[in-house]
């Protein structure tokens, strides 16, 4: 196997890993809040809301600066650093014993999160870039698939082992991802020679901002996460009232949560093929269409197999946007600014999850959990529309990048 290939199954794995320690936590959060203290449940459910999003928040703050120091100093030594992090910050929480520490941990998680993103331009760097969709599909099943089944492996582990064992577990997976990256992952491409090719380095949000496409790639990558997230705290209650005499709400939640997961593994690397043989603008255009298509079934059915159905459904098309959009940032982005670009885009992502439950659960609050699902098609539609006049506005100014 060459070392290229090494590269790409060893991050796509870690991404894995990665993802699911961010999102493992989610099944049992409240009951380890318990754990700490005689709390209200109001307390417990304010301090769970607070310690799952500031994890995102944090990522969402610096992941362009990870990009950045990656561009300027090589990737590989951000990777050592922030899978050593992640590896530490899990151990620690298995042995807080109050909720301020877990808060603060979790910041911690937060800020060394950076390893995703920066494993996607240090992919990108040393990838063709007639190859792109389908080799960035691939490393992005790792992230996408450990986002959507971290949930549901987190509850399983602390079923079976406990909340304490459920952290060290996880810590002992990164540290051996620690481990691969120092002895296994090796740079196919010199960062000194890379540099050479761009003596000018342009202003990264003023390139982003220039080229507008770009601009609306971020906007569809952290619309996936909104989609994905604003139903993630009202799931339970969806799903009691599609099956309300079923004794598994907390198993059936979980299938239909991972089932977008399921439908992901299926496409997304043939989605990335697709975008690299006719276009990554015009085959994102066709998801941003079927995504709004295939939600809206979810808002008016009555039952729970069906729901399940489409959310595999869901997973299938929504599937291609990830890793076409990085592709796509990819091919826009020049090589000296490549890392923090993608680090904007990551930051989109992690966006998108923070804000993606609260957008959930105001509009269920001021409507209905089904009026959920009618907003995300919009936004979606509304996404599409804007990406078609941002391809338009680029094009008369001359602005074409394949």
């Amino acid at each position: 196997m060459s070392q290229k290939k090494k590269n790409l199954y060893l991050l796509m794995g870690a991404n894995f890993l990665v993802s699911i320690s961010m999102t493992m936590i989610m099944p049992f959060l409240s009951l380890y809040i318990e754990t700490f203290g005689n709390f209200s449940q109001d307390s417990v459910q304010r301090w769970s809301g607070y310690i799952f999003g500031v994890t995102f928040l944090a990522a969402f703050l610096v992941s362009p600066l990870w990009g950045k120091i990656g561009d300027r100093h090589g990737f590989k030594p951000i990777l050592i650093f922030t899978s050593l992090g992640l590896s530490i910050s899990l151990f620690l929480m298995g042995q807080v014993s109050s909720v301020s520490h877990l808060f603060f941990l979790r910041i911690f998680m937060g800020i060394v999160t950076g390893f995703v993103g920066v494993s996607n331009a240090f992919i990108a760097r040393q990838t063709p870039r007639e190859e792109s969709g389908r080799v960035l599909g691939t490393l992005q099943l790792g992230s996408v698939t450990g986002m959507l089944f971290g949930p549901l492996i987190g509850g399983y582990l602390a079923d079976v082992f406990g909340f304490q064992q459920t952290f060290y577990i996880s810590s002992a997976s990164l540290l051996v991802v620690f481990f691969l990256v120092v002895f296994v992952l090796k740079d196919t491409v010199s960062h000194t020679a890379t540099s050479k090719k761009s003596e000018k380095v342009p202003n990264t949000i003023s390139y982003i901002l220039h080229i507008r496409v770009l601009l609306m790639m971020m906007v569809a990558t952290s619309m996936v996460q909104i989609a994905n997230f604003s139903l993630q705290p009202l799931l339970a209650l969806y799903v009691k009232e599609l099956a309300p005499h079923t004794n598994n709400i907390a198993l059936l939640s979980g299938l239909a949560f991972s089932a977008t997961g399921f439908g992901n593994l299926i496409m997304t690397r043939r989605w990335g093929i697709l975008g690299d043989q006719h276009g990554y603008e015009k085959i994102i255009g066709y998801l941003l269409l079927g995504s709004a298509l295939a939600v809206i079934p979810l808002a008016f059915i009555n039952s729970m197999t069906l729901f399940i159905f489409l959310r595999f459904l869901f997973g299938i098309v929504i599937g291609g946007l990830i890793p076409l959009t990085t592709a796509y940032i990819r091919l826009a982005s020049p090589v000296s600014i490549q890392g923090e670009v993608l680090g904007y885009n990551q930051s989109a992502r992690f966006l998108g999850n923070v804000i993606g439950p609260v957008i959930g659960g105001e509009l269920a609050s001021l409507f209905n959990i089904s009026f959920v699902f009618y907003f995300t098609a919009f936004m979606f539609i509304l996404t599409y529309g804007l990406l078609r006049l941002s391809i338009r506005s680029d094009r008369k100014r001359n602005i074409e990048l394949h």
